[in-house]
């Protein structure tokens, strides 16, 4: 069989550029896609994958991507990381360009890709046994909370898609997987989502003992596509020991009761 490609998108930071790494070392050939040009040729220099840079809410850049892929080999595997939030305010303070971002970059992403790229997905699986379509939403498409609604809802929605994705490939040699990490710690994800202001982003993390990485998310990703092909994860959820729900979080050391 020849090396499994996949694609992964979101590839610029955070856990789509750790799972580009990840699949690297597991020996993958990777595919990074991501708007900032820049960011993928740095990682494509270090790690020896290749990139292909595109707004994932453009139907244009999609077809461009679906046609660039098309002509460079086979696609075995979608990691679908590409995603984000904007704001934390109440639903009535909520501001309808945010919603809109949020609603583009996670749900109607996720569509233009997985449709674009399923042909070719297809193909894979027609020749080498399975193909694999994987999603990284999020616990905030599981639990709602205050301040939270325009990124519940976005990641709900997309939620929703990989779920009727499973159900619509069914009898076709195609995993649909989803992983939803709860608290991970990278460099943008909060700070984006806050407008920049970084004593803000600092102190959702404060005394947290150990939130997720962008690599054990990638770890997750890693093993899901790596274990045997009829195996199928439909749905990882995964937070810090510290997190015991997504409205519960212990800051400070994690001791045990009576010690």
């Amino acid at each position: 069989m020849t090396t499994r490609r996949a694609v992964v998108t979101g590839a610029s930071s955070g856990i789509g550029e750790a799972t580009v790494r990840g699949l690297r070392a597991a020996g993958w050939d990777v595919v990074g896609v991501a708007r900032r040009a820049g960011r993928l040729e740095a990682l494509d220099a270090e790690v020896g994958s290749a990139s292909f840079a595109a707004d994932l809410t453009s139907e244009t850049d999609v077809e461009a991507l679906a046609a660039h892929l098309a002509d460079t080999g086979p696609v075995h595997a979608l990691v679908h990381v590409a995603g984000g939030a904007r704001g934390a305010d109440r639903i009535e303070d909520g501001s309808p360009e945010d919603w809109r971002w949020m609603f583009e970059v996670n749900v109607l992403s996720a569509q233009l890709v997985t449709a674009a790229l399923l042909p070719l997905l297809r193909d894979a699986a027609a020749s080498d046994g399975h193909a694999d379509t994987l999603f990284v939403t999020s616990t905030a498409a599981q639990t709602a909370y205050a301040g939270g609604a325009g990124y519940n809802a976005a990641k709900a929605g997309e939620s929703m898609l990989v779920h009727a994705l499973r159900l619509e490939l069914g009898g076709e040699p195609i995993r649909v997987s989803e992983v939803a990490p709860g608290m991970v710690h990278t460099p943008e994800f909060t700070l984006n989502r806050l407008g920049g202001d970084v004593s803000a982003a600092e102190k959702v993390y404060e005394d947290v003992a150990d939130p997720l990485t962008a690599a054990d998310v990638a770890d997750v990703i890693v093993y899901a596509l790596s274990a045997p092909g009829h195996v199928n994860l439909d749905l990882v959820t995964l937070r810090p020991v510290a997190q015991s729900a997504q409205h519960q979080l212990a800051r400070g050391a994690l001791r045990p009761r009576g010690h």
